[in-house]
């Protein structure tokens, strides 16, 4: 018999540390969600939960709270596969992920959501949830105090008539958003829409991105720097893999500069999947950019490209850490062929030559600005 998540919820978080990640912040919405609209927690299909970390807040809200048919919208893979992971070891389910923002939050009353540090993210998310979903809508999200910031009430109020502040609860604060103004939110859609797309003139493509998506339609200082070297990354490769695509900038770029390789962009983020889809088809190079959602290029095949290009995360949200870069730089060895090259550009503080010697192989520098250095790691 399944453990009960009810039981679970109401253990402190050490108690059985393996089974489910639950912090303050979760506890703090679950615990208000019936207070702003405890009546949309009982009709099915009326709940939508996004960025969901491990699962807490969507099967919180259908064992504690009695919810189901709760839509569920999570950027991270990893997000994903926790809530699935945690569903089946409580035996839980009464969810799912919807393929659209629109049909995530179509008349839907009541949204609870787990801040990020990006204020984009919030825009398109806040806009789609005051356009689409019901009049009587609830908007409840959630984070840390320490990063959470006035300009989140600014970008709430572009499409709430109503945002309210909660006091701090331990390390935790509330946001509450009501009365969407549908008409503001459908402008905004019209005026500025997510995707947003840019020409950069440097490069001669067009990027487009989606809210929360790193770089967003910018060129990042790193990325330009292994640009700049990259028409000398294994010039035989008939396949090239970019791991970690983000707004898609490095895949669309190669597959312009070498119309005959084939090209796989990969990212863990829902988002960052869609923006290169949508960046690679804005330049004409959709035919060979081939986008798929993978954890580090975890579903990758063994042996499957000669080249990989990477400009490795070192920030998880808002916690600096480099176990993201390091399972790249494991499954990149994996995803080359023997004699295959792993160019990756990344700070210079960092020191990740280490690392790539020994997950990769023998690793020189390509080139070492003050803040960046390529490095290009050959798989024995």
């Amino acid at each position: 018999m399944p453990p009960d998540f009810a039981d679970f919820f109401r253990r402190r978080d050490d108690d059985a540390p393996d089974l489910i990640a639950i912090d303050g912040t979760d506890r703090f919405i679950l615990d208000e969600a019936p207070h702003v609209h405890g009546d949309a927690l009982r009709q099915p299909g009326e709940v939508a939960v996004v960025d969901d970390r491990h699962g807490v807040l969507t099967l919180g809200a259908i064992t504690v709270h009695g919810a189901s048919d709760v839509r569920v919208v999570q950027d991270s893979l990893v997000g994903v596969r926790a809530l699935e992971a945690n569903a089946g070891t409580f035996g839980r389910r009464g969810f799912h992920h919807p393929e659209s923002l629109e049909q995530a939050f179509r008349d839907v009353r009541l949204v609870l959501l787990r801040l990020s540090k990006s204020n984009d993210r919030l825009d398109e998310v806040a806009r789609a949830v005051a356009r689409w979903a019901a009049p009587d809508v609830v908007l409840l999200c959630g984070g840390v105090s320490k990063h959470m910031n006035l300009s989140q009430n600014d970008v709430l109020r572009r499409y709430f008539g109503e945002v309210t502040a909660s006091r701090g609860r331990g390390k935790s604060r509330l946001l509450i958003a009501q009365d969407p103004l549908r008409a503001s939110a459908t402008r905004a859609d019209t005026m500025n829409p997510w995707p947003r797309s840019v020409h950069v003139d440097e490069l001669g493509m067009t990027l487009v991105a989606h809210g929360g998506v790193f770089a967003g339609t910018s060129l990042d200082q790193g990325t330009r720097v292994l640009l700049g070297v990259m028409d000398d990354a294994v010039p035989t490769a008939r396949t090239a893999v970019d791991l970690g695509c983000g707004n898609g900038v490095i895949a669309t770029a190669i597959a312009l500069r070498r119309p005959s390789l084939k090209v796989i962009a990969t990212d863990v983020s829902a988002i960052a999947v869609a923006s290169t889809r949508a960046t690679a088809a804005a330049n004409g190079v959709a035919d060979r950019v081939t986008v798929v959602r993978t954890d580090a290029g975890d579903e990758l095949a063994e042996g499957s490209a000669q080249l990989v290009l990477c400009n490795p995360p070192f920030h998880a949200d808002t916690t600096v850490t480099t176990d993201a870069a390091e399972a790249m730089f494991r499954n990149a060895a994996t995803i080359l062929q023997s004699g295959g090259e792993l160019w990756c550009v990344w700070n210079s503080h960092l020191r990740y030559r280490g690392a790539l010697e020994r997950s990769v192989g023998t690793t020189r520098e390509v080139v070492r600005t003050p803040r960046f250095t390529v490095t290009a790691s050959r798989v024995p």
